[in-house]
């Protein structure tokens, strides 16, 4: 008798050590679940001007909202959508609409965006004349490398009247029809520009790599980007997690009143917010 009580109490022992392991394990899953929802630190991967800058201000934000915000620096165009699709950052902030599609859609990348936060108008800069004017014959003009942003920059001259292109947005110097002046047309990795501005004519260059580079867009531009222009800068993520209640907290604040005056009152118009 002993012994079958004591059988029926290992027995009870055992299937609530089970159930218990069960119902631990159900709890872990859920929390798992429901951190990886709305988990508390935010890593984003942003290029320096104006991009981590306006992160830094919207940290402030995400603070009271209950959220850490991590930022990793970048310095290039391709890195971060990388990062982002293997999972090592939760968004990035440093690309236009047009960038992020042709990118996803060539590296087979499941990305997407969210809200569109400013645009910075792309702006032809020079060192060695004062109006466009004065370009002479053969003259060299450098725009950025990548798809994007060289046809953005081809539009560009051809607002200021130095050449005429084909329509559509993914156009390349080849697809020029018109260059009265015989200008030459070099493409160099965006970042680079900034520096070559000596040795070159003139230079369409992103506003960002202007800013960090002590160039004003509203003063030293000699022509300037439209600024109802379609290229508003994103903020960028997985498409799985669109959704999840912390990039919809990292949306929101990037689209707050607070956020819009700081763009307004930093960058004085040569930043403008596209919300």
């Amino acid at each position: 008798m002993r012994k079958k009580i004591s059988v029926l109490l290992v027995g009870l022992l055992l299937g609530a050590s089970v159930i218990g392991c069960g119902a631990s394990k159900e709890k872990a899953e859920v929390n798992q679940s429901s951190s990886v929802n709305d988990k508390k630190e935010i890593v984003v991967g942003a290029t320096p001007v104006p991009h981590k800058e306006i992160l830094e201000e919207a940290a402030k934000l995400l603070e009271k909202e209950g959220y850490k915000l991590k930022i990793v620096e970048f310095t290039d165009y391709q890195t971060p959508n990388i990062a982002l699709a293997e999972g090592q950052l939760d968004a990035n902030f440093f690309q236009h609409v047009p960038f992020l599609k042709k990118t996803a859609e060539e590296k087979n990348l499941d990305l997407d965006y969210t809200v569109k936060v400013h645009i910075e108008p792309m702006a032809v800069y020079s060192k060695k004349i004062k109006d466009l004017k004065d370009l002479k014959e053969g003259a060299e003009i450098a725009i950025p490398n990548d798809p994007t942003n060289g046809g953005r920059a081809l539009k560009v001259l051809e607002s200021a009247g130095l050449i005429k292109v084909k329509e559509g947005e993914l156009i390349s110097k080849v697809d020029i029809l018109e260059n009265k002046k015989n200008l030459k047309i070099t493409e160099i990795d965006s970042p680079q520009l900034p520096r070559v501005l000596e040795d070159v004519d003139a230079a369409v260059i992103n506003t960002n790599f202007a800013i960090e580079a002590g160039l004003n867009p509203t003063k030293d531009a000699l022509a300037i980007e439209d600024k109802d222009s379609p290229y508003a800068n994103i903020i960028a993520v997985k498409k799985e997690d669109k959704d999840k209640d912390y990039i919809k907290a990292l949306s929101k604040v990037l689209t707050s009143k607070e956020i819009k005056k700081f763009i307004e009152e930093k960058y004085k118009g040569s930043i403008v917010p596209a919300f």
